[in-house]
């Protein structure tokens, strides 16, 4: 057998072994994304409950994520002249954000306290004299982890 010959089959050899290697990384890396969006899968479909609780007074209505449209772009729900104190469990998906925001037209006049509880650790949980020094509470999802 002459030399190009024998060169032409090393360099066959060769690529058959580089394209097996190559492959076999893509299978088990493959193997792993997929294990990755599984995880993702799993923590979007998985649904945890929290408890909204908003104190104080002269507050005119509370907004709230209650659970419906989209983890990225949630349904706001709305009480208006809610009774004080105002408490809310509501069940949401996956990383959709538990949030609450006590709204009051007179801020001086306003005291409120807002407060966000899951398995009854305190995610977050707010105090002022105005709606506009306390934004609200908002937490990550605790399916984030």
């Amino acid at each position: 057998m002459n030399r190009a010959v024998r060169a032409v089959r090393a360099v066959r050899t060769v690529r058959a072994a580089a394209c097996t290697v190559a492959v076999a990384g893509l299978t088990l890396g493959l193997g792993a994304c997929s294990e990755a969006v599984d995880q993702v899968d799993k923590a979007v479909d998985e649904t945890y409950e929290v408890t909204y609780e908003v104190t104080g007074k002269n507050i005119d209505s509370i907004e709230f994520h209650g659970g419906g449209g989209k983890a990225t772009k949630p349904k706001i729900e709305s009480v208006s002249s809610p009774e004080l104190p105002w408490r809310k469990t509501v069940t949401l998906r996956g990383i959709m954000p538990p949030a609450v925001m006590p709204v009051a037209a007179d801020l001086e006049a306003a005291q409120v306290t807002c407060k966000i509880t899951y398995k009854g650790k305190v995610l977050d949980e707010q105090t002022a004299k105005s709606l506009l020094t306390t934004g609200g509470c908002t937490a990550q999802s605790p399916v984030t982890g």
